[in-house]
């Protein structure tokens, strides 16, 4: 057999850690359900953001695992182990969120030119357009990670009969701001990028801000609920980042922000 024997993974109670490259390890929740799982890894990536792990790179936690990438010449896999392994056994299975979620009610125009591929989705749902629309907007979706490009918020799906099918043939540009679906997942495109995900609405809000730190206002954890609003609405929103649409009171009060426009 050529080259180095492949490192077994280490397991810590829920948690497998296993060696990724030269500067990288990943760890993984094991014998969880698929919520647990995704609180256990993300709050693992919070506690290891917290100790300011020496010659850290980069945490990229999913919905069931954490990649560690760390500079191989500051610090090498035996050390990230031990501190991911440390972390993994203080916290638990059932770690509590260090932060409450925060709520986003997000304007959205559905459909037409904002929303080019709402008839095809409805079509392929057996439903009506005005029923995804209200599929879609009806729910708060948990954001579950951050996504290309530029931390794009990938969320919960809204609960459509069946999965979403990609296009086949992907859009080489995709608009700031485009709300898409696919599988059993929805996202917002921050930024332009090409794209393969069909596109029910676009919102006017700006959804980056690229002169703060972090550029997104939401997390993981966090919880956004669409409003639908008519095209002639777009400029009431056009002006305001998605940071104003914070809604820490309750997504009932934040229903009168949208709806006291229309």
């Amino acid at each position: 057999m050529n080259g180095l024997p492949k490192k077994s993974p280490d397991m810590n109670g829920n948690v497998t850690i296993t060696d990724c490259g030269d500067s990288a390890l990943v760890a993984k929740a094991v014998g969880l359900d698929a919520e647990a799982a995704w609180r256990l890894v993300h709050a693992l990536a919070d506690a290891l953001d917290a100790v300011r792990l020496t010659g850290g790179h980069d945490v990229v936690p999913t919905y069931d695992a954490l990649l560690v990438e760390f500079d191989c010449t500051s610090t090498d896999h035996a050390t990230v182990r031990s501190v991911l392994a440390h972390e993994a056994a203080r916290l638990g299975p059932h770690p509590e969120p260090i932060t409450p979620p925060r709520h986003f009610v997000v304007p959205v125009v559905y459909g037409g030119e904002y929303g080019p591929d709402l008839p095809e989705v409805a079509a392929q749902l057996g439903l009506s357009e005005g029923e995804v629309v209200e599929l879609h907007s009806g729910s708060d979706l948990t954001v579950r990670c951050l996504g290309a490009p530029a931390g794009a918020p990938m969320t919960d799906g809204p609960p459509f009969p069946k999965p979403v099918p990609r296009l086949a043939s992907p859009r080489t540009r995709v608009d700031p701001g485009s709300v898409a679906a696919a599988g059993r997942q929805a996202v917002i495109c921050p930024m332009p990028s090409p794209g393969g995900w069909p596109l029910l609405g676009r919102t006017p809000v700006r959804i980056l801000d690229l002169h703060s730190d972090p550029i997104t206002a939401y997390q993981p954890g966090d919880t956004f609920r669409f409003r639908p609003i008519t095209p002639q609405q777009w400029d009431e929103y056009a002006d305001l980042s998605l940071a104003d649409l914070v809604d820490s009171a309750g997504l009932a009060n934040s229903a009168d922000l949208v709806d006291h426009h229309g």
